[in-house]
């Protein structure tokens, strides 16, 4: 049984990094999932409080990643709250509409259309915001990758120290 549940909590993490590329799927619940599974499988004892207060900061940190990075791509380049707005509807249909490359084309496509259809920007400098979504997109998988790394390896540090 050790195997199987070890499967199935290392399943629950690796959905965890799906969710970097496709961002309908909640990567965070499926990493504490796999955390509260550890706990039903064997046993919560390993975590004491510090242990959640430190994954809980790891959760704000993911939820803060993703909003400045988005944010500060999209104004770096004279977006607006449009802009962003557009990119964030673009990440997350992107990737059903254009399977695959969706993910990096949709932001694009949201923000440039958010800035030209609101605010009557003119191509050149929606297409600059555009890309600067994409960026912050790029920058904010890696960003949440790194944390959600962190987040597993504490994990696993508790259990097996």
């Amino acid at each position: 049984m050790d195997t199987l549940f070890w499967i199935i909590i290392v399943l629950m993490f690796i959905m965890g990094f799906v969710g970097l590329i496709f961002p309908i799927i909640p990567s965070v619940l499926f990493i504490f999932g796999g955390i509260v599974l550890y706990g039903l499988f064997y046993s919560f004892a390993p975590f004491g409080w510090f242990f959640w207060t430190v994954q809980i900061l790891f959760v704000i940190l993911l939820f803060a990643a993703d909003y400045i990075a988005n944010m500060v791509g999209v104004k770096k380049y004279g977006g607006t709250k449009a802009g962003i707005w557009g990119s964030t509807i673009g990440l997350l249909v992107g990737p059903f509409v254009i399977p695959f490359v969706g993910i990096l084309i949709g932001p694009f496509i949201g923000a440039f259309l958010a800035e030209i259809l609101v605010h009557r920007k003119d191509p050149v400098t929606a297409s600059k915001i555009g890309l600067g979504s994409v960026v912050g997109f790029i920058s904010s998988v890696i960003t949440k990758g790194i944390i959600q790394l962190l987040m597993i390896g504490y994990f696993l540090f508790v259990v097996f120290s």
